[in-house]
């Protein structure tokens, strides 16, 4: 397969230029201003964005186990559709990847099923260390922790075993990080005071900012403690922000940490609208924790953006506060949603790329993805900037078949999207004759 680009404006490593790309079998052949190539399928991108597909760290594809929300199938069909060309999701299905085997089973079945690019978290537990330690970091993006129960059942609270984490884990370790004792106290608060016709504008209280803190704290202080390399999930919160630094390149931090779509666009003042809808964990807070997560992607004190992608059916989401599970479907909409707020003058289109794709490669030792260079995997995608996206439950491709952001309308359009060379995605359609690559890794920490 060879295709040649023509006339993209590139946005890549901070610059936007003019340029040709050629494609070839599965990587970026040559890059220049002008190229002709008679033998390749020419594709005139005159007037749009070709950018690196985004590298989504933190998704929850459901399956296996609960697949009547989605599985790896269907969303990461969603993911292309989105811009989104490599994925890293969570070990908190059924049953949860706590063993080798387990976490096996969910390659292979991407292996078979999935047209991105994929890697699983190994999950942690309060007694399966030993399992923890056999993991291959060449070949797993890292070990998920649950500071927080959240969804699932995999709350890691035991001072002992954390420490044998931090001090034993040689890979990244990514954590939900909510104090659980806290959590659950508020809960109790509120459901005496309001019984369980609790409105869901008390979320943000109950999953609050000092729980955030409390736990977002402990995990900075235990990595620092053992020198572990810690990247700390979905900041929520102003507060939590004072643990991380801007000093330190990307390539050599040992703390990191993540945005999510979600708490960079809503606040607590859409639920009066949006309901359970926009119910995540953490939960979406005040429009001053909104704009100041943002100050920090900015200014490097978080380092990449994500969407904590987590698909629940719209009979599970239309419940009562206490009933309605936390997560919402964003893979298919995270980038256009960004690039608005690119547009609105927020963050440059550049910042973007940089955050969702150059970012994430940096910070995980992605080998040979995350930017448009020679010799890399050619994850691409291409954007109209003149054309518009209706958000509508027509064009919604999620499994569970709702979107937080229907009857938005974004100012861009994902037109084309390759992963590995292939074309998978091309104006509203999916192209499902090819499928993605396990991603590997070079950081080893």
């Amino acid at each position: 397969m060879k295709y040649l680009l023509k006339q993209a404006t590139i946005i890549n490593e901070g610059t936007s230029t003019v340029g040709d790309v050629l494609i070839q079998n599965d990587k970026i052949e040559k890059i220049a201003s002008s190229i002709s190539d008679a033998t390749a399928t020419e594709i005139n991108c005159e007037g749009k964005y070709l950018v690196p597909g985004s590298i989504d760290d933190q998704v929850h594809f459901r399956e296996p186990g609960l697949t009547h929300k989605g599985n790896i199938h269907s969303e990461s069909r969603a993911a292309v559709a989105g811009g989104i060309t490599s994925f890293m999701e969570m070990p908190n299905t059924v049953p949860n990847a706590l063993t080798q085997e387990l976490l096996e089973d969910k390659y292979k079945i991407a292996a078979h099923s999935s047209i991105a690019n994929y890697s699983f978290f190994m999950g942690a537990s309060n007694d399966n260390i030993a399992e923890v330690l056999k993991t291959d970091p060449k070949n797993v993006c890292g070990v998920k922790v649950f500071m927080g129960s959240s969804t699932g059942n995999m709350l890691v609270d035991e001072p002992e075993t954390l420490n044998k984490i931090f001090s034993e884990v040689p890979m990244l370790i990514a954590t939900h990080c909510e104090d659980e004792e806290t959590v659950r106290r508020n809960m109790e608060t509120y459901r005496k005071k309001y019984g369980e016709d609790l409105p869901i504008k008390y979320h943000p209280e109950i999953r609050s900012a000092e729980a955030c803190y409390l736990s977002s704290s402990l995990a900075v202080s235990l990595a620092k403690k053992h020198n572990a390399r810690l990247h700390v999930l979905h900041i929520s919160t102003e507060k939590e922000l004072s643990l991380f630094e801007n000093q330190t390149p990307l390539a050599q931090k040992r703390i990191t940490a993540e945005a999510c779509v979600h708490h960079l666009w809503f606040t607590e003042e859409d639920y009066e609208e949006k309901g359970t809808f926009i119910k995540w964990n953490p939960a979406v807070k005040k429009r001053t924790d909104r704009d100041a997560i943002w100050q920090a992607v900015l200014d490097n004190r978080i380092d990449v953006i994500a969407t904590d992608h987590a698909p629940h059916t719209i009979e599970e989401k239309n419940n009562t506060y206490f009933n309605a599970p936390s997560g919402g479907p964003l893979v298919q909409h995270a980038l256009l949603a960004l690039l608005e707020k690119s547009k609105e003058g927020i963050i440059s289109k550049e910042r973007v790329i940089e955050k969702t794709a150059h970012a994430p490669s940096v910070l995980f030792g992605v080998e040979k993805r995350g930017y448009i260079r020679e010799g890399y995997f050619a994850d691409l995608v291409i954007i109209d900037p003149n054309k518009s996206t209706t958000v509508t439950k027509d064009n919604i491709l999620y499994s569970c078949a709702w979107s937080p952001f229907e009857g938005t309308t974004f100012n861009h359009k994902i037109e084309k999207t390759f992963v590995n060379g292939n074309l998978v995605f091309d104006n509203n359609k999916i192209i499902d004759q090819s499928k993605g690559s396990r991603l590997t890794f070079n950081r080893f920490d």
